[in-house]
């Protein structure tokens, strides 16, 4: 009937729920199985018909909006975002993109402020590490800087070549 057993028996396991709490009723009626399915049914059709009234109120509301497209910078940030670990991201998304400060931030996730201070400074670095290369995004393919990088052959002899250039 729904076309989704999750969605079906989660229909069901409510009308069972409801016949429990209204025992007293549902055990004098002819067929008890009968009042289930029958309540079960109209869950259902109910959770079918908020979905579809959803769906076009949205419709509605968005018809005559226009979207732009989303940017190669929005992609490039996502994916770094992506890249760095949860804490960093929840408190770095938190500050830049939301607003808060660092002791609202503390006080919503439950940590100290210099936790959090930390988590920042880290998810900053590693973000920006995902997203420097030459300028542009390459996602995460970023080279080291400074004593990070490894020096090449051809830098730890003195910049010059085997053949004397």
């Amino acid at each position: 009937m729904l076309g989704n057993r999750t969605d079906a028996e989660d229909a069901v396991a409510e009308a069972y729920a409801r016949a429990w709490d209204r025992w007293s009723t549902v055990r004098e009626c002819d067929s008890p199985e009968a009042w289930v399915r029958t309540v079960a049914y109209r869950i259902a059709v109910s959770a079918w018909r908020r979905t579809v009234n959803r769906l076009r109120a949205h419709h509605r509301q968005t018809v005559d909006q226009h979207l732009d497209g989303i940017s190669v910078d929005h992609v490039a940030l996502v994916a770094a975002l992506r890249r760095i670990p949860a804490d960093q991201r929840r408190v770095v998304v938190l500050h830049h993109l939301v607003g808060l400060s660092v002791t609202e931030i503390a006080t919503e996730i439950g940590s100290n402020p210099n936790t959090v201070k930390t988590w920042l400074v880290r998810g900053r670095r590693d973000l920006a590490a995902h997203l420097r290369v030459g300028g542009r995004e390459e996602y995460g393919a970023a080279e080291p800087r400074g004593r990070d990088r490894k020096a090449t052959p051809h830098q730890r002899a003195g910049g010059r070549r085997n053949d004397g250039t």
